[in-house]
């Protein structure tokens, strides 16, 4: 069995709207208006060309992808880099391709590439397993908040990815938030 991880190209659009259709039935199901689980073939190439979209390749098929955000649309909420359209083939759910997928991306991506201490990612509260399946490999709720969209509450998770640099991270968000206040 071959794994390989690698940056989606544009050919690959079919197969990951596939993949991002499939896994998304129950946020569709739940009602949570999120691009990625309406998302069609235009929608994933936009989503290819603007933002760093990773997969996981078995044996030449794709299993699994995430994308890391390339701007810093959501700045108003976390300066830390951020994840989404996080999915995995319903075919092949529970072999562990998610979270090998995810754990690339944060270590070798998110860690080694941007050099950033944690990476970010946002889930709905009222769906039955993605938070506490985010929180069981390693995320922490760090913001909750309601858009008032009727997705309900939703949460800002964090992983610590560099320990040593997120103290530093901390210590001088600290110092920066101690100086505006003063």
């Amino acid at each position: 069995m071959s794994e390989i991880y690698r940056l989606a190209l544009q050919e690959d659009a079919e197969r990951l709207q596939y993949v991002t259709y499939e896994a998304y039935e129950t946020i569709r199901q739940l009602g949570l208006r999120w691009p990625a689980a309406q998302a069609d073939v235009a929608l994933i190439q936009e989503n290819i060309k603007n933002n760093n979209c990773y997969v996981l390749e078995v044996d030449g098929v794709i299993q699994a992808t995430v994308s890391h955000l390339k701007n810093r649309a959501l700045n108003f909420i976390t300066d830390l880099p951020f994840v989404m359209w996080f999915a995995v083939d319903p075919a092949t759910q529970g072999k562990g391709y998610g979270k090998k997928l995810l754990n690339w991306v944060e270590q070798t991506i998110i860690r080694d590439q941007v050099g950033a201490p944690a990476v970010t990612l946002a889930t709905a509260e009222k769906h039955p397993y993605l938070l506490s399946m985010y929180e069981r490999w390693g995320y922490e709720r760090i913001h909750a908040f309601d858009h008032g969209t009727g997705d309900g509450t939703m949460h800002l998770l964090r992983k610590v990815v560099n320990p040593e640099l997120f103290s530093t991270y901390i210590r001088e968000k600290n110092e920066a938030e101690t100086a505006n206040q003063n």
